[in-house]
């Protein structure tokens, strides 16, 4: 696929995140409800509003679409699929549902099981992380839609931001944590006095590694391939590789188990 054309799906894709996190909001801002699927997870009306608002937006470019509610899509009819987007309407539902505000719109292209591309849109702060294949990671504050890519770019800030501080920051998810988790966050600190350990939702974690406030994510306990294609194609364009657990090669997408391996976000 062409330079030009994967800066237009960049484009559209940003916008559709976008307009995803605006149908979010007025449902948090609302009395929602919550229902649960067959594993007990959350699902709200949110999920729905921004899942139906990304699919339309991105219809017109005819390229196959994985995402929860895809599930069902046998790896007989996606194993040949070149690309793919791997989208997450709502990542963190339970801190959706907990008001806490970390939750994110994922958005993610896929190339032979990589990601290339990866938008990622915070609805409560406006924070939007975006990047794509030999163009780079960015990140801003978006207030209002944008005429073009290149001006966008041209007053974002380009990833990892510099960091003015000394510590060594460790970042974990605030409602998925394992013993083997814990174990890190120990071994961290006896190597290191300056450790500072946080928690945090949904892929603000990954997004958080990429521009340099925090150093290393461990991820040891389950995750699905939408909710971190996004943040993999952003921390890999900003020097940054997601590698499973105890190996040296990083994640793969559209596997015939859609299930990741657990992984370690950290420096290239």
């Amino acid at each position: 696929m062409e330079k030009n054309k994967l800066e237009e799906l960049l484009f559209h894709a940003i916008n559709a995140s976008v307009d995803a996190g605006h149908e979010i909001m007025k449902i948090y801002e609302s009395n929602f409800e919550v229902e649960f699927k067959e594993d007990d997870s959350p699902l709200t009306l949110a999920d729905k509003k921004s899942h139906d608002t990304i699919c339309s937006a991105l219809a017109l470019f005819q390229i196959p679409f994985l995402s929860e509610e895809g599930i069902t899509i046998s790896y007989d009819e996606r194993k040949d699929w070149e690309y793919l987007w791997v989208v997450d309407p709502l990542d963190g539902t339970k801190e959706f549902i907990k008001k806490n505000g970390e939750f994110t719109v994922n958005i993610a292209l896929v190339k032979d099981q990589k990601p290339i591309m990866g938008v990622i849109y915070c609805p409560t702060s406006k924070d939007l992380y975006f990047s794509l294949v030999d163009y780079g990671a960015y990140k801003i504050n978006f207030q209002n839609h944008f005429e073009n890519l290149n001006l966008l770019v041209s007053v974002a800030n380009k990833l990892p931001l510099e960091k003015d501080r000394q510590n060594f920051v460790v970042v974990g998810s605030r409602s998925h944590m394992s013993k083997e988790t814990e174990e890190f966050f120990q071994k961290k600190k006896k190597e290191n006095n300056l450790v500072e350990i946080l928690a945090v939702g949904s892929s603000l974690k990954i997004c958080m590694v990429a521009e340099g406030s925090a150093d290393v994510y461990p991820r040891y306990a389950p995750t699905m391939e939408w909710d971190t294609a996004a943040g993999h194609a952003i921390a890999n364009m900003a020097g940054y590789k997601i590698l499973e657990y105890e190996k040296n090669h990083e994640i793969k997408y559209n596997k015939k188990s859609l299930v990741n391996s657990w992984f370690l976000v950290t420096k290239k």
